[in-house]
Protein backbone atom coordinates (compact mmCIF):
# COMPACT_ATOMS: atom_id res chain seq x y z
CA UNK A 1 0.00 0.00 0.00
CA UNK A 2 0.85 3.28 0.03
CA UNK A 3 2.34 4.96 2.49
CA UNK A 4 0.91 8.15 3.15
CA UNK A 5 2.54 11.39 5.00
CA UNK A 6 1.48 11.28 8.65
CA UNK A 7 0.82 7.47 9.17
CA UNK A 8 4.51 6.96 10.60
CA UNK A 9 4.70 6.90 14.25
CA UNK A 10 6.95 9.64 14.98
CA UNK A 11 9.54 9.47 17.78
CA UNK A 12 13.03 11.65 18.33
CA UNK A 13 15.97 9.33 17.56
CA UNK A 14 19.28 9.75 19.40
CA UNK A 15 21.35 8.04 16.13
CA UNK A 16 20.30 8.02 12.52
CA UNK A 17 22.63 6.46 10.13
CA UNK A 18 22.12 7.41 6.71
CA UNK A 19 23.75 6.69 3.35
CA UNK A 20 22.51 8.76 0.78
CA UNK A 21 24.30 6.80 -2.23
CA UNK A 22 24.25 7.24 -6.10
CA UNK A 23 22.68 3.85 -6.32
CA UNK A 24 20.63 3.41 -3.31
CA UNK A 25 19.48 5.06 -0.01
CA UNK A 26 20.30 2.98 3.07
CA UNK A 27 19.67 4.00 6.77
CA UNK A 28 20.21 2.05 10.12
CA UNK A 29 17.67 3.37 13.13
CA UNK A 30 16.97 2.36 16.40
CA UNK A 31 13.36 0.94 17.15
CA UNK A 32 13.39 -0.45 20.87
CA UNK A 33 16.40 -2.39 21.16
CA UNK A 34 16.60 -3.53 17.56
CA UNK A 35 18.32 -2.27 14.90
CA UNK A 36 16.80 -1.81 11.60
CA UNK A 37 18.09 -1.41 8.40
CA UNK A 38 15.95 0.34 5.43
CA UNK A 39 16.81 0.55 1.58
CA UNK A 40 14.71 2.54 -1.20
CA UNK A 41 16.75 3.41 -4.81
CA UNK A 42 18.29 6.63 -4.99
CA UNK A 43 15.53 7.87 -7.55
CA UNK A 44 13.92 11.45 -6.66
CA UNK A 45 12.02 12.23 -9.87
CA UNK A 46 9.24 15.10 -9.51
CA UNK A 47 6.59 13.85 -8.16
CA UNK A 48 3.03 12.94 -10.12
CA UNK A 49 0.21 15.52 -9.86
CA UNK A 50 -2.14 12.81 -9.56
CA UNK A 51 -2.50 9.06 -9.21
CA UNK A 52 -4.49 6.84 -11.58
CA UNK A 53 -4.47 3.59 -8.90
CA UNK A 54 -8.58 3.04 -7.86
CA UNK A 55 -8.51 3.25 -4.18
CA UNK A 56 -10.35 -0.28 -4.04
CA UNK A 57 -9.44 -4.02 -5.85
CA UNK A 58 -6.63 -5.57 -7.18
CA UNK A 59 -4.42 -2.84 -7.68
CA UNK A 60 -1.95 -1.61 -5.86
CA UNK A 61 -0.42 1.93 -4.94
CA UNK A 62 3.42 2.47 -4.99
CA UNK A 63 5.18 2.51 -1.65
CA UNK A 64 5.81 6.09 -2.14
CA UNK A 65 6.01 9.41 -0.45
CA UNK A 66 6.26 12.90 -1.77
CA UNK A 67 9.09 15.38 -0.58
CA UNK A 68 9.13 19.01 -0.61
CA UNK A 69 12.52 20.74 -0.74
CA UNK A 70 13.08 24.36 -1.49
CA UNK A 71 9.53 24.34 -3.36
CA UNK A 72 9.91 22.00 -5.59
CA UNK A 73 7.82 18.27 -4.79
CA UNK A 74 9.70 15.16 -5.97
CA UNK A 75 9.06 11.65 -5.29
CA UNK A 76 10.71 8.76 -3.09
CA UNK A 77 10.72 5.63 -1.84
CA UNK A 78 10.75 1.86 -2.54
CA UNK A 79 8.16 1.84 -5.21
CA UNK A 80 9.30 4.30 -6.77
CA UNK A 81 9.58 3.93 -10.91
CA UNK A 82 13.09 2.72 -12.42
CA UNK A 83 11.11 3.90 -16.41
CA UNK A 84 13.31 5.63 -18.02
CA UNK A 85 9.61 7.33 -19.15
CA UNK A 86 10.50 10.33 -17.65
CA UNK A 87 13.59 11.75 -15.86
CA UNK A 88 14.85 9.86 -12.46
CA UNK A 89 16.01 12.71 -10.61
CA UNK A 90 19.35 10.21 -10.20
CA UNK A 91 22.26 13.01 -9.90
CA UNK A 92 25.57 11.33 -11.31
CA UNK A 93 28.05 13.74 -10.62
CA UNK A 94 30.93 15.18 -7.89
CA UNK A 95 28.08 17.77 -5.98
CA UNK A 96 25.95 15.22 -5.45
CA UNK A 97 25.37 15.75 -1.79
CA UNK A 98 25.09 19.85 -2.96
CA UNK A 99 21.61 19.04 -4.83
CA UNK A 100 17.79 18.82 -4.65
CA UNK A 101 17.86 15.55 -5.23
CA UNK A 102 20.04 14.22 -2.24
CA UNK A 103 18.18 16.32 0.14
CA UNK A 104 15.15 14.64 -0.97
CA UNK A 105 16.61 10.85 -0.69
CA UNK A 106 17.65 11.79 2.81
CA UNK A 107 14.28 13.46 3.76
CA UNK A 108 12.63 10.29 3.02
CA UNK A 109 15.14 8.36 5.17
CA UNK A 110 14.21 10.48 7.81
CA UNK A 111 10.35 9.68 6.96
CA UNK A 112 10.85 6.09 6.82
CA UNK A 113 13.07 5.52 10.01
CA UNK A 114 9.83 7.54 11.87
CA UNK A 115 11.99 10.02 13.37
CA UNK A 116 10.59 13.45 14.10
CA UNK A 117 13.78 14.90 16.40
CA UNK A 118 17.46 13.56 15.75
CA UNK A 119 19.82 13.96 18.41
CA UNK A 120 23.12 13.01 16.19
CA UNK A 121 22.41 12.03 12.19
CA UNK A 122 25.46 10.17 10.75
CA UNK A 123 26.04 10.62 7.28
CA UNK A 124 28.03 9.07 4.28
CA UNK A 125 30.74 10.48 2.07
CA UNK A 126 33.29 9.35 -0.92
CA UNK A 127 36.52 9.11 0.70
CA UNK A 128 37.69 12.08 -1.94
CA UNK A 129 34.92 13.94 -0.87
CA UNK A 130 34.38 14.27 2.84
CA UNK A 131 36.88 16.85 3.61
CA UNK A 132 35.30 19.06 0.89
CA UNK A 133 31.29 18.34 1.65
CA UNK A 134 31.58 17.60 5.01
CA UNK A 135 30.98 21.43 6.31
CA UNK A 136 28.36 21.49 3.60
CA UNK A 137 26.18 18.82 5.10
CA UNK A 138 26.36 20.09 8.71
CA UNK A 139 25.54 23.81 7.86
CA UNK A 140 22.64 22.27 5.42
CA UNK A 141 21.24 19.82 7.62
CA UNK A 142 21.35 21.10 11.32
CA UNK A 143 18.49 22.72 12.61
CA UNK A 144 14.44 22.42 11.80
CA UNK A 145 13.28 21.15 8.32
CA UNK A 146 9.73 20.66 6.85
CA UNK A 147 10.01 18.47 3.87
CA UNK A 148 6.16 18.18 3.73
CA UNK A 149 4.88 16.36 7.31
CA UNK A 150 5.61 18.57 9.39
CA UNK A 151 8.86 20.04 11.69
CA UNK A 152 11.76 17.63 12.27
CA UNK A 153 14.80 18.74 13.90
CA UNK A 154 18.17 17.66 13.43
CA UNK A 155 20.98 18.67 16.10
CA UNK A 156 23.42 17.71 15.18
CA UNK A 157 25.33 15.54 11.72
CA UNK A 158 28.79 13.45 11.98
CA UNK A 159 30.02 13.38 8.03
CA UNK A 160 31.88 10.09 7.69
CA UNK A 161 34.19 8.27 4.99
CA UNK A 162 31.85 5.63 3.32
CA UNK A 163 34.37 2.59 3.96
CA UNK A 164 34.85 3.81 7.56
CA UNK A 165 31.40 2.03 8.80
CA UNK A 166 32.36 -1.06 7.24
CA UNK A 167 35.09 -1.34 8.81
CA UNK A 168 34.00 -0.77 12.35
CA UNK A 169 31.08 -3.36 11.11
CA UNK A 170 33.64 -6.05 9.89
CA UNK A 171 35.37 -5.29 13.99
CA UNK A 172 32.38 -6.23 15.78
CA UNK A 173 31.82 -9.03 13.80
CA UNK A 174 35.51 -10.44 13.51
CA UNK A 175 35.66 -10.41 17.45
CA UNK A 176 39.27 -11.71 18.99
CA UNK A 177 40.45 -12.91 15.28
CA UNK A 178 40.57 -9.22 14.47
CA UNK A 179 44.21 -7.89 14.12
CA UNK A 180 44.88 -4.55 15.41
CA UNK A 181 48.47 -4.19 14.84
CA UNK A 182 48.25 -4.95 11.26
CA UNK A 183 46.40 -2.95 8.26
CA UNK A 184 43.32 -3.81 6.82
CA UNK A 185 41.65 -2.76 3.04
CA UNK A 186 38.45 -1.73 2.70
CA UNK A 187 37.06 -1.16 -0.93
CA UNK A 188 33.53 -0.12 -0.97
CA UNK A 189 32.17 -0.10 -4.51
CA UNK A 190 29.52 1.52 -5.00
CA UNK A 191 26.76 2.99 -7.67
CA UNK A 192 29.09 5.93 -9.00
CA UNK A 193 32.19 5.85 -7.30
CA UNK A 194 35.17 3.20 -5.54
CA UNK A 195 36.28 3.82 -2.59
CA UNK A 196 38.76 2.40 -0.24
CA UNK A 197 40.75 3.03 3.27
CA UNK A 198 43.44 1.74 4.86
CA UNK A 199 43.82 1.51 8.49
CA UNK A 200 45.33 0.06 11.32
CA UNK A 201 43.17 -0.69 14.34
CA UNK A 202 41.25 2.55 14.20
CA UNK A 203 43.92 4.62 12.29
CA UNK A 204 43.42 5.44 8.60
CA UNK A 205 46.11 6.09 6.48
CA UNK A 206 45.46 9.05 4.56
CA UNK A 207 47.98 8.18 2.21
CA UNK A 208 46.79 4.97 1.05
CA UNK A 209 43.12 5.94 1.20
CA UNK A 210 41.22 7.60 -1.54
CA UNK A 211 38.13 7.07 -4.15
CA UNK A 212 37.92 7.32 -8.19
CA UNK A 213 34.88 7.79 -9.86
CA UNK A 214 33.88 4.52 -11.53
CA UNK A 215 31.77 2.03 -9.73
CA UNK A 216 28.57 -0.05 -10.47
CA UNK A 217 26.95 2.27 -12.84
CA UNK A 218 30.20 1.58 -14.84
CA UNK A 219 29.68 -1.69 -15.70
CA UNK A 220 25.70 -0.83 -16.35
CA UNK A 221 26.12 1.78 -19.49
CA UNK A 222 28.86 -0.53 -20.64
CA UNK A 223 25.90 -3.27 -21.07
CA UNK A 224 24.01 -0.66 -22.39
CA UNK A 225 25.78 0.43 -24.53
CA UNK A 226 26.43 -3.31 -25.81
CA UNK A 227 22.59 -3.80 -26.13
CA UNK A 228 22.22 -0.42 -28.40
CA UNK A 229 24.76 -1.07 -30.89
CA UNK A 230 23.79 -4.55 -31.17
CA UNK A 231 19.69 -3.35 -32.14
CA UNK A 232 20.20 0.02 -33.67
CA UNK A 233 18.30 1.37 -31.29
CA UNK A 234 19.08 4.10 -28.10
CA UNK A 235 18.69 2.12 -24.48
CA UNK A 236 20.18 4.09 -21.60
CA UNK A 237 17.88 3.18 -18.70
CA UNK A 238 20.83 1.51 -16.78
CA UNK A 239 18.65 0.93 -13.84
CA UNK A 240 17.03 -1.62 -15.46
CA UNK A 241 20.07 -3.65 -15.97
CA UNK A 242 21.01 -3.16 -12.51
CA UNK A 243 17.75 -5.02 -11.73
CA UNK A 244 17.84 -7.55 -14.29
CA UNK A 245 21.54 -8.78 -12.84
CA UNK A 246 20.55 -7.97 -9.64
CA UNK A 247 17.45 -10.70 -9.65
CA UNK A 248 16.91 -12.89 -12.62
CA UNK A 249 19.78 -11.97 -15.27
CA UNK A 250 17.32 -11.49 -17.77
CA UNK A 251 15.96 -8.24 -19.12
CA UNK A 252 13.34 -7.45 -21.52
CA UNK A 253 14.22 -4.97 -24.48
CA UNK A 254 10.91 -4.70 -27.32
CA UNK A 255 10.45 -8.62 -28.13
CA UNK A 256 14.05 -10.06 -26.80
CA UNK A 257 14.51 -11.49 -23.84
CA UNK A 258 18.35 -10.66 -23.00
CA UNK A 259 20.85 -13.11 -21.16
CA UNK A 260 22.54 -10.33 -19.44
CA UNK A 261 25.02 -12.29 -16.85
CA UNK A 262 26.34 -14.53 -20.05
CA UNK A 263 25.99 -12.49 -23.28
CA UNK A 264 26.72 -9.22 -22.04
CA UNK A 265 28.25 -9.01 -18.70
CA UNK A 266 31.31 -10.81 -19.24
CA UNK A 267 32.44 -8.47 -21.85
CA UNK A 268 31.29 -5.32 -19.72
CA UNK A 269 33.69 -6.63 -17.17
CA UNK A 270 37.02 -4.39 -18.90
CA UNK A 271 35.58 -1.66 -17.33
CA UNK A 272 36.60 -2.27 -14.05
CA UNK A 273 40.08 -2.33 -14.75
CA UNK A 274 40.67 1.36 -15.05
CA UNK A 275 39.51 1.76 -10.92
CA UNK A 276 40.75 -1.09 -9.53
CA UNK A 277 44.58 0.05 -11.43
CA UNK A 278 44.08 3.57 -9.88
CA UNK A 279 43.49 1.88 -6.53
CA UNK A 280 46.27 -0.38 -6.76
CA UNK A 281 48.51 2.46 -7.12
CA UNK A 282 47.59 4.54 -4.46
CA UNK A 283 47.76 1.73 -1.97
CA UNK A 284 51.02 0.24 -3.28
CA UNK A 285 52.27 -2.89 -1.94
CA UNK A 286 49.88 -4.96 0.19
CA UNK A 287 52.51 -7.28 2.35
CA UNK A 288 51.13 -5.51 5.17
CA UNK A 289 47.43 -5.68 4.73
CA UNK A 290 46.37 -8.74 6.85
CA UNK A 291 42.83 -8.92 4.66
CA UNK A 292 41.20 -6.73 1.91
CA UNK A 293 37.34 -6.61 3.09
CA UNK A 294 34.69 -5.94 0.04
CA UNK A 295 31.80 -4.09 0.81
CA UNK A 296 29.02 -2.06 -1.39
CA UNK A 297 26.54 -2.92 -3.54
CA UNK A 298 28.90 -3.48 -6.48
CA UNK A 299 31.55 -5.46 -4.34
CA UNK A 300 30.49 -8.56 -6.22
CA UNK A 301 30.38 -7.32 -9.81
CA UNK A 302 34.36 -5.86 -9.30
CA UNK A 303 35.40 -9.00 -6.80
CA UNK A 304 37.23 -11.09 -9.58
CA UNK A 305 39.04 -7.98 -11.41
CA UNK A 306 40.19 -7.00 -7.20
CA UNK A 307 40.87 -11.07 -6.61
CA UNK A 308 43.05 -10.92 -9.86
CA UNK A 309 44.69 -7.55 -8.64
CA UNK A 310 45.66 -9.01 -5.35
CA UNK A 311 46.05 -12.71 -5.54
CA UNK A 312 48.45 -12.59 -2.10
CA UNK A 313 46.12 -11.21 -0.06
CA UNK A 314 43.01 -12.75 1.84
CA UNK A 315 39.89 -11.22 0.33
CA UNK A 316 36.54 -11.44 2.81
CA UNK A 317 33.30 -10.28 1.36
CA UNK A 318 30.86 -8.71 3.74
CA UNK A 319 27.31 -10.62 4.50
CA UNK A 320 24.86 -7.98 3.41
CA UNK A 321 27.35 -5.48 1.93
CA UNK A 322 24.72 -2.88 0.81
CA UNK A 323 24.31 -2.65 4.82
CA UNK A 324 27.56 -2.92 6.38
CA UNK A 325 28.40 0.86 6.14
CA UNK A 326 25.11 2.05 7.54
CA UNK A 327 25.90 -0.27 10.37
CA UNK A 328 28.77 0.77 11.36
CA UNK A 329 28.05 4.61 11.25
CA UNK A 330 25.19 3.45 13.60
CA UNK A 331 27.65 2.19 15.95
CA UNK A 332 30.27 5.14 15.60
CA UNK A 333 27.37 7.34 16.46
CA UNK A 334 25.47 5.59 19.33
CA UNK A 335 29.56 5.43 20.99
CA UNK A 336 29.81 9.36 20.43
CA UNK A 337 26.10 9.73 21.85
CA UNK A 338 27.26 7.56 25.20
CA UNK A 339 30.44 9.64 25.48
CA UNK A 340 28.65 12.78 25.61
CA UNK A 341 26.18 11.45 27.75
CA UNK A 342 29.01 10.39 30.34
CA UNK A 343 31.49 13.02 30.28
Amino acid sequence: MQQQIGESKMVKAATLAVDVGYGNTKSAFAIGSEIRTAMFPSLSPQAATTSLTPESGPFQARQVINVVVDGARYEVGPGVSISGAYTTGRALAEDYVTTPNYAALLAGALFYSGATEVERLVLGLPVHNTQKYAGYLRDRFVGRHDFGWGAIEVKSVLPLPQPLGTLLTYMQQSGKQYDPHNSYLVIDVGYFTTDWIVAKGYTMDDSRSGGVPGGAARVYQQIAGLISSQFGQPFDTIERVDEALRTTGSLLFYRNELDLRNQYLPEAMAVTQQSIKELQSRVGRTDDIRAIILTGGGAALYAPTIRAAFPLNDIHMMDSPCFANVRGFYTIGAARNAAKAAA
